[in-house]
Formats: structure tokens, sequence, C-alpha cells
């Protein structure tokens, strides 16, 4: 982790049928290790969060646990934070064949959030925004128009895009597109019952 903090695009905002901004500086450490119950419990023990089901993601007062892979986590936590965590969670796990990574300069975070955050992602992912396949709290790792990206869905109206730093500039001016006025979809718009 470096000492300066570079956010990119720093103070960019785009307001349309969802408002997109860069998060800022976010602590991220990889945990690889299979996904055992004595690691669970583990783990559970070490930062307070349950491991999520695969897709899923568990939150808490301080940072949130997200699903990436079959043997593979993404603990978020303050920036400020991962040299203290990583020291924590290489005490508990000595011994063990487990690799925790500061990650943190690796991926940017965006956030996208508006009532038509479905419609607008759907222009740029092959992955399905349907309700039933993607509820809050699911984690998927797909393409953002031409960059691999995940989106970690909070709410009906709310998510947080994740990419590789290299390319933060395209997603959020891809998303900005998106979600600019005039190109409303309606198509994953909830209905009155």
């Amino acid at each position: 982790m470096s000492d300066t903090i570079r956010v990119p695009m720093q103070g960019a905002r785009s307001e349309g049928l969802c408002a997109v901004w860069p998060i800022g500086a976010q602590g991220q450490i990889s945990i690889r290790c299979e996904h055992s119950a004595d690691f669970r419990e583990t783990l559970r023990g070490a930062i307070g969060l349950e491991v999520p089901a695969p897709l899923g993601s568990a939150q808490g007062e301080t940072g949130a646990l997200l699903w990436m892979a079959q043997d593979e986590l993404l603990l978020l936590c303050p920036y400020d934070k991962v040299a203290e965590t990583m020291a924590e969670l290489t005490k508990v796990f000595d011994g063990w064949f487990i690799a925790i990574t500061d990650v943190s300069d690796a991926r940017a975070f965006i956030a996208v959030k508006g009532p038509q955050l479905r419609d607008v992602l759907a222009k740029l992912t092959p992955a399905d925004m349907a309700a039933h396949a993607l509820t809050p709290g699911t984690i998927r790792r797909t393409r953002l128009a031409q960059v691999a990206a995940g989106i970690w869905l909070q709410s009906e109206t709310t998510a947080q895009v994740f990419c590789f730093r290299s390319v933060a500039e395209y997603a959020f001016k891809a998303l900005t597109l998106a979600a600019e006025p005039g190109g409303e979809v309606g198509f994953h718009i909830a209905q009155p019952v």
C-alpha cells in the first residue's frame, strides 16, 4: 500500500438516471483459502463477519466480506486499517495454507445510485439484472462494456461497481453515458401492484 492515496477521478460525479461517483480509498484484503468449516469459524472469530454464501456478501459496522470465488474472499475495511488487519489475520492464520494479500491499490469502486439502477447496469453488462437474479447483497463478477468488473448490489437502488484502477475512468464514463437522461429503458422499473 502506498503512502499517498491516489483515488481515481477524485471529486468526479455525474447525475442522470442514476448518480455515479467514485468511492474514496478503500482498504481491500484478498483472502484465498479453502472455505472449510474450520476456516469459516476462524475467520468469523477474527473479523466478526460470517463467510458469505457463493455470490453473497456480509456487512458489518466497519467493513464487508465479499464472495469472489470458491476459494477467494475480499475483505473491505478502512484504508488506514489495512496493515493492522493484515497483521491480525496473519497471526490468526499462522501455519495455514492461505494467501492474505493487500490489494487496496488494485481496484477502484464506483457508486451507482438511483431508481433506474438495474436498467443502467443492464446496458453495460451481460449479467442478468432482473430482481430474481440479482438480489440485494449479491456480488456478480462480470464485464462492464469492454472491461472486467464486479457489481455489488447493496439495495434496489444502490450498487458499487468495482474494476481495476487502470480502467476506472473508462468504467466511470461508461456508467455516466448509460445513465444519461433520455436513455430511459423502463424494463426493470418496479411496477405498482
